[in-house]
């Protein structure tokens, strides 16, 4: 025949789209083309075809050639269409069987040789073949990566030639094995191993607890980072939905997913000279930034004033929406970011204000300047604000605190807590929308009448009124109380009051 098709998947964001392979052999000048909106990687696809099909004992056809890649305003990009197009090829200069690759979609770029390499995006495009009834040729070294996702019917190869004995019906392609997985995962560090910094540990808890935002302010070197470092290790493990997001996210990534860190919740700490397009993700063709890659995990800010402050509020919409919509002249992409925002900072420049040792030497404008670089509309989307004290005289004299708890006990109360919030509404407290609020979230007349107070004296606005509510239902949740107690409500508050303290040191600013 002179026409031949074959099902493939291309990238658009975290979807993959089906793509028809269409080739067409007619009579002419030899030439080759192919159309379709193709990137010039995918044009490029042609010369590494032709080579692999030479040099695996194969007649290259010399006709005109056409290789349409449909839908044809879909942009295609990378090597994932080298299989498809060379089977098609050989399907339709009648040298392969038509027959065996009907129930098959096929993704891999060849080398020269024949080799199948492996692509980036493989397991968005085992979800989107869920709905299908069909199999999916890739090269092995995606296998592992595409069998994590349940009913898709992957066959691996390493060679072209491998693939054309499974068409011609020679040698089938064996059924990849889903992976087995460990459901526990091991972090290297814990939470006893920090002396002290119990009230931290409480806050963190807290955050983890219901997907809370923190910022921590304390001088260099009082353990901010290594605070922050310990955050996964307490957190509740992910369902299989998150996992499979958020390993779609990195598979797409610039260095791809690796199965090693499969359920676990990532942390990611940009440096504070990263751009707002690596922070919330873009380029030409655009890419997930860190807010994405953070996804079901935690985006961890360092020095958090450092930042430019334009960086920082490209933050703000995501922190609300929990996901970004990158608009280009060419196209538009939507990446989840449903992350938790950990912060750190110094009080002023140099660190030491309000220190014992009273080493601050920074002036009043340049405390109010280095403050003002967090505008008020960020830190009213903060949750919580903890002071972190240094404690040298416990860290030389190694006192360590016998009865402190492991990040495992911790975490046991974090998952009981979570479960209790998934069962009442679904969701985490921090994501608990207006009508829940008022539904889950209720107080009596006496605490109706101390959040009013913390209201008009800290001048609150309605969203920080909102998130004191949800931090005190995550304070209950972790108390077993199926009530918002005063004790709950007021330590709620106590967090609230530190946000106000900090934007009072700003100049006010909407």
């Amino acid at each position: 025949m002179s026409v031949a098709i074959i099902y493939s998947r291309a990238q658009d964001g975290i979807n993959a789209p089906l793509v028809t392979v269409e080739v067409h052999l007619s009579r002419g000048l030899p030439s080759f083309a192919i159309v379709g909106l193709p990137e010039i990687t995918v044009k490029e696809s042609k010369e590494r075809v032709r080579s692999a099909i030479l040099n695996n004992q194969f007649e290259f056809p010399l006709s005109r050639i056409t290789i349409n890649l449909a839908p044809a305003d879909l942009p295609k990009e990378g090597g994932r269409f080298d299989l498809p197009i060379a089977l098609g090829i050989l399907i339709a200069s009648g040298q392969i069987p038509e027959n065996g690759i009907k129930d098959h979609e096929a993704i891999g770029e060849l080398s020269l040789t024949g080799d199948l390499r492996p692509i980036t995006g493989v397991l968005p495009v085992s979800l989107a073949m869920k709905k299908s009834r069909r199999s999916l040729i890739l090269p092995m070294m995606n296998a592992d990566e595409a069998s994590l996702v349940e009913d898709t019917v992957c066959k691996p190869a390493t060679h072209l030639l491998e693939v054309c004995a499974h068409v011609s019906g020679t040698k089938s392609l064996e059924i990849h094995q889903r992976k087995q997985t460990n459901s526990s995962v091991q972090y290297e560090t814990d939470l006893d191993d920090i002396y002290g910094h119990e009230h931290a540990k409480r806050a963190l808890e807290i955050a983890a607890s219901g997907g809370h935002n923190l910022l921590m302010v304390g001088p260099p070197g009082s353990g901010k980072t290594m605070l922050a470092e310990r955050m996964p290790g307490i957190m509740p493990p992910m369902t299989e939905n998150q996992s499979l997001e958020s390993a779609a996210i990195a598979s797409i990534s610039r260095h791809g997913f690796s199965s090693q860190f499969w359920k676990q919740r990532v942390i990611r700490s940009p440096h504070h000279s990263a751009s707002a397009v690596a922070l919330v993700g873009g380029g030409s063709h655009p890419k997930p930034g860190e807010i994405s890659l953070a996804h079901n995990g935690i985006l961890f800010l360092d020095e958090l004033p450092e930042f430019d402050r334009k960086v920082l509020e490209v933050l703000r919409e995501p922190l609300e929406s929990g996901r970004i919509v990158i608009s280009r002249a060419a196209k538009q992409v939507e990446y989840p970011a449903n992350f938790q925002l950990i912060a750190a900072m110094n009080p002023c420049p140099c660190g030491y204000l309000g220190d014992k040792s009273s080493r601050c030497r920074c002036t009043e404008e340049q405390i109010n300047r280095y403050q003002h670089k967090i505008s008020g509309p960020l830190m009213d989307r903060l949750d919580m604000v903890i002071e972190v004290h240094s404690i040298p005289n416990a860290i030389i004299n190694q006192t360590k605190d016998e009865n402190a708890e492991s990040s495992s006990t911790i975490r046991r109360r974090v998952i009981n807590a979570f479960n209790k919030q998934l069962d009442r509404s679904g969701a985490v407290n921090s994501e608990l929308k207006t009508g829940d609020i008022e539904k889950h979230c209720q107080l009596n007349d006496n605490d109706k009448a101390l959040l009013q107070t913390a209201t008009t004296k800290l001048g609150l606005s309605g969203r920080a009124i909102h998130r004191i509510m949800k931090v005190a239902r995550t304070i209950a949740d972790l108390s077993n109380s199926e009530k918002i107690l005063t004790q709950h409500l007021s330590e709620a508050i106590s967090y609230r009051q530190k946000i106000n303290q900090q934007q009072r040191m700003m100049s006010s600013e909407i």
